[in-house]
């Protein structure tokens, strides 16, 4: 969801999400998909276009324990 190459950590996402899903993990921002409702306000709001909320985030791959 978030190219950490791309985010600056301004905190501007942080601060329009209105679920509080995003937060900085290691200086830059992170979104919690657990959280998320996909309502696209951190992805037009970025100014680096660091934002795609349809791509997922590498980092939250599923457990593969749970599946069965």
């Amino acid at each position: 969801m978030v190219d950490r190459t791309k985010c600056i950590s301004c905190g501007g996402c942080i601060a329009i999400c209105p679920v509080g899903a995003i937060k900085f993990v290691d200086g830059k921002a992170h979104i919690d998909p657990k959280i998320c409702v996909k309502c696209g306000s951190c992805q037009n709001f970025c100014p680096m276009g660091a934002i795609d909320i349809s791509v997922p985030d590498p980092a939250d791959k599923p457990d593969k324990k749970t599946k069965k």
